[in-house]
């Protein structure tokens, strides 16, 4: 019942987008980055690293150009117990190189801070207020999250994934999972199941931090050109199904062993 409620809630608050006009980009692409405490500074500018360079980087002005259209639509957004206003990277159409590079130059210009607590369901939920509420209309609409830890706090991560999946919103992840957690559900098997979803979603897991910047390349190189990587990672046979409250449940047992407080 409460799931209920909740999604019939969020549909008064962000009604379903009628598609009565044609696309005038190729894809609606937020990028929704953890902040989150459990990622150490030089984690977050190696993030914001990948982010500038996959960006400025001519394989992703190619994607672009290869597309129907040949013009996207991309937001950017931080995010961690709740999303900060002042992370936004407005709407803007990039078509060419001097437009993904105006796009970076307004990222490189923002300050890279970590806060407290994990709320993919804010995230998910403010992600899908802005695609909601653009100007453009787009073929493809696709919502990036990156993150290291389980929802735990806001709402359930299931009630926000289904109603931005039933807008027809796509979910990919970039799992983080450079620094393990004593939980006995693997961070990628939560993202699988509890995270990420829509037609041809998927998710790049990353497990070293020289590797964090090549993989958010990948990433937006694959869902700018629209396809599903040729791979996929390889789960924990796990029955039953994941809990996706399992966050909530023991929020400070799953936090990153380096990051626990003391006693």
């Amino acid at each position: 019942m409460f799931r209920e409620l909740v999604l019939i809630l969020a549909l008064v608050a962000y009604p379903l987008r009628a598609a009565a006009a044609p696309p005038d980009v190729d894809l609606e692409l937020v990028l929704a980055v953890d902040t989150s405490g459990s990622m150490d500074m030089e984690e977050a500018r190696v993030q914001r690293l990948g982010y500038l360079e996959a960006l400025r980087h001519p394989d992703f002005i190619k994607a672009v150009k290869g597309g129907y259209l040949g013009r996207i639509a991309i937001g950017y957004f931080e995010w961690a117990g709740r999303v900060e206003e002042s992370s936004v990277v407005a709407w803007q159409v990039i078509e060419d190189a001097e437009d993904a590079k105006a796009f970076a130059a307004k990222l490189e210009a923002r300050s890279i801070d970590t806060r407290h607590g994990t709320s993919l369901s804010s995230a998910i939920r403010f992600g899908t207020k802005l695609i909601e509420t653009n100007a453009y209309f787009g073929a493809r609409r696709v919502l990036d999250v990156s993150g290291d830890g389980y929802n735990n706090t806001g709402l359930p991560i299931a009630v926000t994934r289904d109603d931005a999946l039933a807008r027809g919103i796509v979910i990919n992840g970039l799992v983080i999972l450079i620094r393990p957690t004593n939980s006995t559900v693997p961070l990628d098997q939560y993202y699988a199941e509890c995270v990420i979803g829509g037609p041809g979603s998927f998710m790049v897991p990353v497990r070293k931090a020289e590797d964090l910047a090549s993989a958010v390349r990948q990433k937006l190189l694959l869902e700018v050109s629209g396809l599903a990587p040729g791979w996929a990672p390889r789960l924990a046979s796990m029955t039953p199904p994941v809990d996706c409250l399992i966050g909530e449940k023991y929020p400070g047992f799953l936090e990153p062993a380096s990051r626990r407080p003391t006693r």
